[in-house]
Order: C-alpha cells, then structure tokens, then sequence
C-alpha cells in the first residue's frame, strides 16, 4: 500500500508539479493551500507525511507543529522554505519538524528526506519505490468546471441510446469523448469505428461506409466490409461529419433511418444495429443555411449536443495536462524529467493555445526531448507570446527549412480556411498571407 503525503503549498503550479512528480514515485499525494485546509485533511485522511511550505496565506507551516501536537498524532511534517527564511526552517525542526529543504527544491534530496522521515516515523508501509506506469489509454480529465460540466453530460447521455454530436475546436479532444460515450455505453463491448470524413475521397465514400464487392467499380479487386457493418452492435465516431459530400450524406441518412446498407455493387441490404457519435469544428447550423449540409441529417446525428471548451477556456487544468504529457513524453522517449520550472509554467499558461490540446502535446513531448536539465525551461517550448502584426511579419515563425510545411500542413488541417490556420499556429492572418504571398502560393 502506497505512503501518502499531504502537500501544504498556496503555489499552485508548484504543487501541481510536485503532486505529479511524488505520483510517479508512487506516493499518494493530498493538497492544500491553507493552514486551516490542511489541519481539515489531516482530521479526515490517513496521512503519512507532511509537505509544507513555511510561509502561507493564513500563517506558517509550524502552525501545524503545534495542530499535531495538541492533537497527539505523530505524523513527520517536512517544511520548505527559501535559502532566505533557512533559520526559520532549522527553528521549526527544534519545534517538531522532522526535516527541511531548501527551495528551488532538488528532487533526489527531497525524495531521500521524505523516505529517512518515513522510515523514521514507523508507518509501517513499503516505502515507495518505483512509480507505477499509466495504461496507455489514460487521459486526464482536467478539474477546472468547464470539464466537470463536460463529463457530467457524457456520464448522463453514454448510456442512453441517444446520437451525440460533439462540437468544438481542432484539437480539443473529441474523439477521445467519443470513445468515452461508448466505454460507458450499454455497447462497450461491441466495436468502436471512428472514420475520418474530411480524408475519404468522395468518390470512395459510399464504400468506405457501406462495402463493396468484387468488380464494382475498378480497383475493387477484392470485397470489402463498411464501417458500418463492421460497427455493428457497437458505435461509429463520423469525425468532422461536416466536410462529407451531399450526395454522401443523403446515402447516410438513409442507412441511418432503415438500419439497413447495401454495398457498391451488391443485390442485397445489410441490417446494421450503430450507434452514431459525429464530431465537427464548423457550424452545422449555417452548413444549412448556404445548403452545403442536409437538415434533416442534422437532427438524426444530433439528439443530443457535447459542446468541446477550448483549452484558453481551461485555464485551471493546462498545468494537469502539461505535466500529464509530460509523464506520456518521459515514458515514450526513455527520459526522467520532473516538471517545469516557474517561467515555463507561467509561460505555458498565459499562452492563448491555439491549436488546444494537440498543440500542448505537441509542444511538452519536443520540449521533453530537448531538456538537457530535470526541468523544462522557456527555451525547449516551442511557443511564442503574441506580439503586433508588424513584428509578426518580419520575424521567422520557425526554422526556415520547417516554416512552409508547418504553413501548408496548418492550411490543409483548416480546410485552406487562413484565418483557422493562422489560429492553429499562433499568428495573425496578415502573416499568414505575407507568407504564402512570399512562397508563390494562391
């Protein structure tokens, strides 16, 4: 059974940083910002450990000296503190404290301190070894209201047999919530078949969704099962159900009204039992109005609406996610790094993140692979803050060699909407077009 500790910390990044740190080493870690907040923890769970910082918004770590005293509960209490303040550290050991670091802190010192305080204190557990590594299937839910909002209406329409379409942004996590619906759905344990509408030609659309067989139409050289029928009795995920083509989403509509699909070229219909989870970053609603989209296929995908916030929206939760792809990035390039340091985070969250949760992915798993220290410092993010348009147009926005494909791959994610590519990479549409202008392309 895993030691736990309780972090005493108003720094909110830093506790953050150092919550997910001691995970990875398998401790189970408890927060608090507040004297009166902690005192509360420790009534209530079965502490090990104390991690407290010496000066707080309500007073002082020793306060807690004199908390476990009065209440004779023998719990190591370690207090961190700035090279400044060391003399009130060494006073708080002569009251109680079992231990001090210095700030900023060493991890292989504090891990050490906080197994000696352990040990010391006879808890009786293992002392934490090796961290437990995450399936690779987890994903960080956030704690900021806007997800607890989100997830709330996933736990309430996954069961119902209800069509979902989630709306939002490039790379807010969409398919992830998909697949989220049907793990928590009464099909989990049928199939789940996510088709990418915006990459299949349209004139292998009909086979993509239904089959076909042998000799149809050229280059059918085989037969061929539809993601529908191969879906069957589970859930189809149609991403970006917006860029299919009319004549497609008339044949859509009608498989999804009879339950029934005819491969290309085949004499008889399939009856399919699917339930459909569509995704889009357009708006549907003025798809119709120009007459790009059909209605009445808007109303069978759509009984119910997720609406995906944005990461700028999530401001609570861009630390939980850095540091949870962190953990993704450590284990996937074989390196240790602990955190950020505190310009890196504030960088990482006062930036606007255009291109949401795939952007800040993107951007820890490089940063993991250029950090030469323990941390993640400013110079390994590959983001810049927003400066005036002139600026912008005169400095490179990457290497030479990377700036025109990173353009043309922004570019072709948006649809060759330039405003949306211009978001994605951070910049504003006038470098956008001075760049293309500059490169020969229309």
């Amino acid at each position: 059974m895993a030691h736990t500790i309780l972090i005493l910390e108003d720094d909110l990044t830093f506790s953050t940083m150092l919550k997910t740190w001691l995970g990875r080493k398998g401790f189970e870690v408890h927060t608090a910002s507040t004297v009166r907040n902690a005192c509360a923890e420790l009534e209530k769970s079965d502490i090990d450990l104390v991690l407290s910082d010496l000066r707080l918004p309500d007073g002082d770590g020793t306060m807690l000296l004199d908390w476990k005293r009065e209440h004779e509960k023998e719990i190591p209490v370690i207090i961190m503190t700035s090279y400044a303040d060391i003399q009130s550290a060494v006073a708080a050991m002569k009251n109680g404290a079992s231990d001090y670091v210095s700030k900023p802190v060493r991890p292989d010192e504090l891990l050490k301190k906080i197994e000696e305080a352990i040990k010391n204190s006879g808890a009786g557990k293992p002392v934490a070894g090796k961290p437990a590594k995450a399936p690779a299937d987890e994903y960080m839910e956030g704690k900021s209201e806007q997800a607890r909002q989100l997830y709330n209406y996933v736990a309430l329409v996954a069961p119902t047999p209800m069509s979902v379409l989630i709306s939002g942004a490039s790379g807010t996590g969409k398919e992830h919530i998909a697949k989220r619906i049907h793990m928590q759905s009464k099909r989990s344990d049928k199939p789940f078949v996510a088709i990418d509408c915006g990459s299949i030609p349209k004139e292998l659309a009909a086979s993509e969704f239904f089959g076909h067989v042998k000799g149809s139409f050229t280059g059918a050289v085989n037969d061929k099962v539809g993601a529908f029928v191969e879906a069957n009795g589970g859930t189809i995920f149609l991403d970006e159900v917006g860029n299919l083509g009319y004549d497609v989403q008339v044949q859509l509509l009608r498989a999804l009204q009879e339950r029934r699909v005819r491969p290309v070229g085949a004499t008889k219909e399939i009856e399919v039992d699917v339930r459909v989870v569509c995704a889009t970053n357009e708006d549907l609603l003025e798809a119709i109005e120009k007459g790009t989209f059909r209605e009445d296929l808007y109303h069978r995908i759509n009984e119910f609406t997720l609406r995906m916030p944005s990461l700028k929206e999530r401001q609570q939760d861009i630390m939980l996610f850095a540091d949870f792809f962190l953990d993704i990035a450590n284990r996937e390039l074989g390196k240790e790094l602990v955190g950020f340091d505190s310009r890196a985070a504030a960088l990482l969250q006062e930036y606007s993140w255009p291109g949401n949760l795939r952007q800040l992915k993107n951007a820890v798993k490089r940063a993991t692979l250029l950090a030469q220290g323990k941390f993640i410092t400013p110079a390994e993010l590959d983001i810049r803050m927003p400066g005036n348009a002139a600026e912008s147009v005169q400095k490179p926005l990457f290497d030479k060699d990377d700036e025109k494909r990173r353009i043309m791959d922004a570019l072709k994610q948006a649809g060759n909407n330039k405003s949306k590519a211009a978001a994605m990479l951070g910049i504003d549409r006038k470098t956008i077009y001075n760049k293309l202008k500059q490169y020969g392309v229309e």
